[in-house]
Formats: C-alpha cells, structure tokens, sequence
C-alpha cells in the first residue's frame, strides 16, 4: 500500500472537498450530516459518524502530549486506526510510533509539516490528514505528497554483448501518464538488476511518438513497482501501479491503462556493473533504448559494446515480489 492522504473539510466547505477530489485525496473527513454530500461530488472514502470509516469506530482521534499518550496511541491502533493530533510537531515522537505502528495518521496543518512526516525514518508516516482552508494550498499539498516518490540508486553498466535473438512474447506498459525524456521503468532478467528503459518519447521516422508507453521488456521479466516491489510483465494489468524513474533516481508512481503482450523478434543485451554480468531481454526494434547517464535513449538496433547505460542493482532475492535476506543464484 502507498501513502494514503486524507483531507479534513470542518466546516463544511463544498471547494476544499472539489480540491480534494481533484487532487487526488483518498478520503475525506467532514462533519456529521455532510457524508452524502461528499459521495454526491466523487467517488472517495468518506470518513464521519456515519461515512464509510465511522469516526468513534473505525477511527479515533487522540492528542499526544507525552510518552504515556504514545503509549496509549500504540494500544488502540491495534484495533483501530489512530488520528494523532499535536500542537507542535515533533519529528522524534512521531518516529516512535512509525516505528511500532502503522495504524496512526498524523494530521498537518502545512505543506512543510506534511513533507516533514512523509520522510519519517525513511519510509515516512503510512497516512496524512491535511486540514487547511485554502483549496489553492490544499492543491498544493496534494501536488507535492502525490507527486513525491522514493528515491532509486543508478549506477553504469557497461554493455559487453548484444545478441539478436528468436521470437517471445514481449509487453508493452501503456502508462496513464505523460513521460518525458530520461524517464523509463526498471526492468530485467532477474531480481538484482534493473535496466531503465526508456520511455517511447522520441521522434521517429516510422512511427509517432507515444510518450505514455514503455516498451519494456519480455513476460518473464521483473519491473520494479512502487514501495519496493517487483511484479512480473506479464502479470501487469489496467489500474496497476508501476515505478517510473528518471536518470537522477528520481521516481514517481504511474497507474497502468493498458497491456500490450504481442510476439516480437528479441534482442538480448549483456553489461558489466560492481564487476558482476547482468542482462535484460527486450523488443529488437529502433524505438526501445536503454537510458544513457545523461538522459538520453540508446535505441538497442544502434547499442554496441562498451557503450554505458543506467542500472539499478539490488542485494539479496525476491519472494511473490517482496524483498527477502536470503541467498538466491538467477542467471
């Protein structure tokens, strides 16, 4: 599960609950009587005394003052979960609860306090509820929580082989968003080496530019998805979630509108990173690149040895896409 934001409207006001909806929240919180209203403007979690999560039921609201509210706070997310309201943000208190819960919300009254908590201990606070009055900061908030996404480590591998080969079944990822030069999806043979793939955003004598797509790869291989996952390409389907990235480890979530499977000639291509080899299969096509070091596609029919690509290396192995400790050989 990602980052859920949850929007508190009280009072009642029919634009913040417009910029919610418009900004992508994933509930809103009003006061008793308002829940319909709410389900009238979108299709969102309502929380109230009488929405989809009842407030007093399903959620509480506690303040924390000291370490025995903390306490407190711990013992009833077990059961429930907890907004957790404080007059003056903390970090360190709220480190302590992230880190034996994950049931606990944090309202924020700020775009500085929401950024602060989503980076607590590194994975951030599970869920945010902002409560400001200005549906234009409330956009604001939204852009930047939703916008943001963890950070990726690339390296250069240098290519020491690429070998046309017979027919497979390759997947194209039809994205719900507009990628731009330098962004792609990770990919590849196995679970400790990701090849960025470009996304289809250049020019090109035979066919218009399609910026939503990657042609990413074979059915076997992994794609990296968001909060460190792995899928398969053949397992993708519309309204999944994968993880695009761009040159500088930058990321972001993109929904998936479609899934293309079609047999296509392949082209397997070896590299070189930390003295290791590693490989991906992909489409043998001028219009799917691998990702330079500065950006740019490198289109696999032009690819030759000692040209260098971007990468994503990992330690360890994957179990049903979660990453596990354990010793593992994938060749």
């Amino acid at each position: 599960m990602g980052r859920e934001i949850w929007v508190r409207v009280d009072p009642w006001d029919k634009r913040l609950v417009s910029a919610a909806l418009e900004g992508g929240a994933d509930g809103v919180m009003v006061p008793q009587g308002f829940e319909k209203e709410v389900k009238k403007m979108g299709l969102v979690t309502v929380v109230g005394p009488e929405g989809d999560l009842k407030l007093g039921v399903d959620v509480v609201e506690l303040e924390i003052k000291s370490r025995e509210d903390e306490e407190e706070i711990v013992k009833r997310a077990k059961a429930q979960l907890v907004i957790v309201k404080t007059k003056d943000w903390k970090v360190i208190p709220f480190e302590n609860l992230v880190a034996r819960t994950e049931n606990v919300i944090a309202e924020v009254k700020s775009k500085e306090e929401a950024c602060l908590l989503s980076g607590v201990l590194e994975k951030g606070v599970k869920r945010l509820l902002v409560h400001v009055y200005d549906p234009l900061e409330l956009k604001e908030i939204l852009k930047a929580l939703k916008e943001e996404g963890e950070a990726v480590d690339l390296e250069e591998a240098e290519v020491i082989e690429v070998k046309p080969l017979g027919m497979g079944d390759r997947v194209c990822v039809d994205t719900c968003s507009t990628l731009k030069e330098g962004q792609g999806v990770l990919v590849g043979n196995t679970s400790r080496a990701f090849f960025l793939v470009h996304a289809e955003v250049f020019e090109n004598p035979y066919v218009d530019p399609r910026p939503f797509r990657v042609n990413a790869g074979c059915v076997h291989a992994y794609v990296k998805a968001p909060d460190g996952r792995t899928r398969y390409l053949s397992e993708l389907k519309a309204g999944d979630e994968v993880l695009v990235t761009d040159y500088r480890g930058k990321s972001q979530r993109a929904v998936v509108g479609r899934v293309k499977i079609e047999r296509r000639p392949l082209v397997l291509v070896k590299a070189v990173a930390r003295g290791e080899v590693f490989s991906t299969i992909l489409q043998n096509a001028e219009t799917i690149c691998l990702t330079a070091p500065e950006g740019k596609g490198r289109s696999v029919v032009d690819l030759k040895k000692g040209d260098v690509v971007l990468v994503h290396l990992e330690d360890g192995a994957r179990h049903f896409g979660h990453k596990i400790d354990e010793t593992i050989v994938e060749r």
